[in-house]
């Protein structure tokens, strides 16, 4: 097993590992580098949906989305990302990730960790397309003034999944299945349930206000924080290829999925698997 960093605040390379055949000792390996690099690609993986569960569930209990008309028919714990269409329908979310946000915030108990493994990646020329993009929501914690970690300590904002969409017009074939889903709480801070890190857990959009406090000045310090995260100093981008099993971690970084494809001139086909849910502290 070799481990190469990306030299970013985040982001690392996990090769020469089989995943469908990972010991105790190297599983423990796995971890650790997750753990320390937040996002992490373990390149050229074959592995079959039973073996994809598997290895998610060493991390802790599936967690299921409610977009289930996307899950994989015979596995529901997987649910498909593409924008292949088969009879006029998506076959899979054709739209997710399409603003910065981290997985499944909305829930009660948000997902630890979660897989995207892409078994088709829409090429043009040559290029891969398709790019995901994260930021460290460690770091742009830890960049913040000390007064401002101060003010935002103990706070809480309100999550609601609908708002995203809302924002953006996108996804509206879904919306009213987001606006079933009820709003939650968490705090504005999260810290690592294993690393110790405080963590901005705010997305803008999604996060409606904050507790005790008046919309407007609530709204305003959520886009200031939602901005912070996303500064070009904490990014890390990944560039698909063919059977990349890629894994990050929801409360250390935010994505941002790229939309330089269209369907039908390309085909792009992943499974998503999320895991480990926990309540934000």
């Amino acid at each position: 097993m070799n481990i190469v960093p990306s030299g970013n605040t985040i982001g690392a390379e996990i090769r020469d590992v089989d995943l469908a055949r990972l010991s105790a000792d190297e599983f423990a390996r796995v971890e650790a580098a997750f753990d320390a690099h937040g996002v992490v690609c373990f390149p050229e993986q074959h592995l079959d949906e039973e073996q994809l569960v598997a290895f998610a569930r060493r991390f802790g209990e599936i967690e299921r989305n409610f977009l289930a008309q996307y899950a994989h028919p015979r596995h529901p714990e997987i649910l498909y990302v593409s924008n292949i269409k088969e009879n006029g329908r998506d076959i899979g979310h054709a739209d997710a990730g399409r603003v910065w946000h981290t997985d499944m915030s909305f829930t009660a108990r948000p997902p630890r960790a979660t897989l995207l493994y892409g078994l088709e990646v829409p090429v043009e020329n040559g290029v891969a397309l398709g790019d995901t993009q994260f930021s460290s929501a460690a770091a742009a914690h830890d960049s913040l003034p000390a007064e401002m970690q101060r003010r935002i300590a103990g706070l809480h904002a309100i999550h609601q999944v609908a708002g995203r969409r809302a924002r953006t017009g996108t996804g509206q074939h879904d919306q009213a299945q987001r606006r079933e889903q009820p709003a939650v709480v968490h705090p504005v801070v999260r810290t690592h349930p294993r690393t110790g890190r405080k963590c901005l857990y705010v997305t803008r959009g999604e996060c409606e206000g904050i507790e005790g406090m008046a919309r407007e000045e609530a709204l305003a310090l959520i886009d200031e924080l939602a901005d912070r995260i996303v500064e070009p100093r904490f990014h890390h981008t990944h560039h698909w290829r063919v059977r990349d099993l890629l894994m990050w971690d929801n409360c250390t970084v935010q994505h941002l999925a790229t939309f330089d494809y269209q369907w039908p001139r390309h085909r792009r086909l992943m499974q998503r698997v999320t895991v480990g849910g926990s309540v934000p502290v």
